[in-house]
C-alpha cells in the first residue's frame, strides 16, 4: 500500500509542509488542496475521480439548499438534501456493500445481482460521512454554505485525517479553513503528536498483530485455551493502537498546518463498563451516529419499543460501517445487546461492585467483541470463540503459548502501560521548565525508533484502511 511506504513519511510530507509554510497565506489552502488530491491520486488513482464527484455534488447542493431556505423554500431545500443524501449514501453502498448483498444473495439461491469484484475506495467512509454532515448542517443552519470551493474541496481531501479519520464535521473546521493559527509552538506540538501515534503503529500495533496472527491462522484443533485469549489479547491492544496511533498522526499533522481535530480516543481500555467504553473509543464515529442518525430517529424521546428499535438501528449501521462482512453486524449487536443489559439488568449490580471487577468484566467482554470483529470467516470464528471457553481445545496450555508469552512479554507489558494514562499524568507532573527537554529527548528517540522499524521490517497498513 502506497500511503504506508517509507517513500510517502519521507517525502511527501516534508515537502507539503515545506510549500506549506513558505507560499503566502492566501495559497495556505490551495495547498492544501492540490496535495491532498496528489496524495490520494498516488494511492487510488482513478477513484480520485469519485472523490471530485463527491465534492462537486455535495458543494453544489449546500449552495442550493442555503439559496432555497434563504427564499423561504423549505420543501425544495429539504428535497435537494434527500437527493445529496442519497447519493452520498449510493456510492458508499455500491462500492461498499454491492458484493457483499450480490454474494450472500447467491448464497440463497438468488443469483439476480452479479459479484462485480469491486475494489473498495479506501476512506470513502470517511469522506462520504463528512460530506453528508456538511448538507445536513446547512439544512439545519448550524453552519452556513460554504463559497469557496477550494476551501471546501480542502476540508473533504484533506491528507491527514483522509483515509482513516477522525471523521472531522465541517462545522468543528469551518472557521479553521478561512482563518487559522500557524505558529512553532504549535508545529512543534503536532511534530511531537505525530510521532506519538507512528510510534503506536510501528513499535506496537505491528509487533502485535504478528503475536494474533500467529494464533488466529493456526487451525482451532491446534488451539490451546490460553493462546487464544492471549492472542486475542494482542488483537484488542493492537487495534487500539493501530487506529489511535493514526488519528494521532491526523491530529498532529493538523496541528502543523494549522488545524485543530477533535479528540478521538480517551483512553478507551480504563473503562468499566461497556457504556462508558464507547463515549472513549472513536469518539467521531460514535458522535456522529448521534447527531446523524440516532437523534434524527427520534433518540429517547419516545417510547420505550421505539427507543429499544432506534438503538438497534443505530448500532446495526455502526456494526456494517466497520465492514461489508456478516462478523460486522454480529459485533454491532453483540454491543448493542451489552448495551441494553448495562442498562436495564447489570446497572446496580455493577454500582455495587469494586472498581477491578467492573473493569475485569468490561476487558473480557471487549475481548470477546474484539474476536467478533477480528474474524469474517464464521465457521472460523465459532470454533475460535470455543476453544477460548474450552470447546475443542487442544489443552489448557502448551508449548506454543509459552513460547508466544515470553517472547512477546516485553510488547504486551509495555502495550498494557501505554493503553492507560500513566505517561501522561507523570509528564503532565514534570516542571513546566523539564518538559521541554524531556519532549525533545523522547521525540529524538520515537523518530529514530520509527525509522528504524520501517528499515527493518515489512511494514503494515493500517487495519482501518479498509474501512
Amino acid at each position: 500500500m502506497v500511503f504506508s511506504t517509507p517513500v510517502f513519511l519521507f517525502a511527501f510530507l516534508p515537502a507539503v509542509l515545506l510549500l506549506f509554510y513558505l507560499v503566502p497565506r492566501r495559497l495556505k489552502t490551495l495547498i492544501l488542496l492540490l496535495s491532498s488530491l496528489f496524495f490520494y491520486f498516488w494511492g487510488e488513482r482513478a477513484y480520485t475521480a469519485l472523490m471530485v464527484f463527491s465534492i462537486v455534488v455535495n458543494y453544489g447542493s449546500g449552495l442550493v439548499i442555503a439559496a432555497l431556505k434563504s427564499r423561504g423554500k423549505a420543501g425544495g431545500a429539504k428535497a435537494m438534501l434527500i437527493v445529496s443524501v442519497v447519493i452520498n449514501l449510493g456510492m458508499l453502498i455500491f462500492f461498499k456493500y454491492w458484493d457483499f448483498l450480490a454474494e450472500s444473495l447467491q448464497g440463497l439461491g438468488l443469483g439476480f445481482l452479479p459479484v462485480l469484484g469491486i475494489h473498495l475506495p479506501i476512506g470513502i467512509s470517511f469522506y462520504t460521512f463528512q460530506t453528508m454532515s456538511y448538507t445536513i448542517d446547512v439544512y439545519r443552519a448550524d453552519v452556513p454554505a460554504q463559497k469557496n470551493p477550494v476551501a471546501f474541496g480542502a476540508y473533504v481531501t484533506m491528507f491527514p485525517q483522509l483515509i482513516a479519520g477522525p471523521i472531522v464535521r465541517y462545522k468543528d473546521v469551518a472557521e479553521q479553513l478561512d482563518c487559522r493559527g500557524v505558529s512553532w509552538e504549535r508545529f512543534a506540538s503536532g511534530i511531537f503528536r505525530f510521532t506519538v501515534g507512528l510510534a503506536k503503529k510501528l513499535l506496537l500495533a505491528n509487533a502485535l498483530g504478528q503475536i494474533w496472527s500467529g494464533f488466529r491462522d493456526v487451525p482451532t484443533a491446534e488451539l490451546t485455551v490460553a493462546g487464544a485469549w492471549l492472542g486475542v489479547l494482542a488483537f484488542s491492544l493492537q487495534i487500539y493502537f493501530d487506529f489511535s496511533g493514526y488519528s494521532d498522526m491526523a491530529i498532529g499533522l493538523g496541528r502543523m498546518l494549522g488545524f485543530e481535530f477533535l479528540e478521538n480516543f480517551r483512553y478507551p481500555y480504563v473503562s468499566d463498563s461497556i457504556t462508558e467504553f464507547w463515549r472513549r473509543w472513536h469518539i467521531s464515529l460514535s458522535n456522529w451516529f448521534r447527531d446523524y442518525l440516532y437523534i434524527p430517529l427520534g433518540g429517547n424521546r419516545c417510547s420505550k419499543p421505539r427507543w429499544l428499535l432506534n438503538l438497534l438501528v443505530v448500532w446495526m449501521a455502526t456494526g456494517m460501517w466497520h465492514g461489508a462482512s456478516w462478523n460486522y453486524l454480529s459485533w454491532g449487536l453483540y454491543f448493542f445487546v451489552l448495551l441494553m443489559l448495562e442498562k436495564f439488568v447489570l446497572k446496580k449490580l455493577l454500582d455495587r461492585m469494586p472498581a477491578w471487577t467492573r473493569h475485569l468484566y468490561t476487558v473480557l467482554l471487549l475481548m470477546i467483541g474484539w474476536t467478533i470483529f477480528g474474524i469474517e470467516d464464521y465457521g472460523h470464528l465459532g470454533r475460535y470463540l470455543g476453544v477460548m471457553f474450552g470447546a475443542g481445545a487442544k489443552a489448557f496450555f502448551d508449548g506454543t503459548f509459552l513460547y508466544a508469552l515470553r517472547s512477546g512479554a516485553v510488547i504486551l507489558i509495555v502495550s498494557i502501560l501505554a493503553s492507560l494514562p500513566l505517561a501522561r499524568n507523570l509528564h503532565e507532573r514534570l516542571p513546566e521548565r523539564a518538559r521541554l527537554p524531556v519532549d525533545a529527548v523522547l521525540l529524538i528517540l520515537g523518530l529514530l525508533a520509527c525509522t528504524g522499524s520501517m528499515v527493518s521490517s515489512t511494514y503494515n497498513p493500517f487495519l482501518y484502511f479498509r474501512f
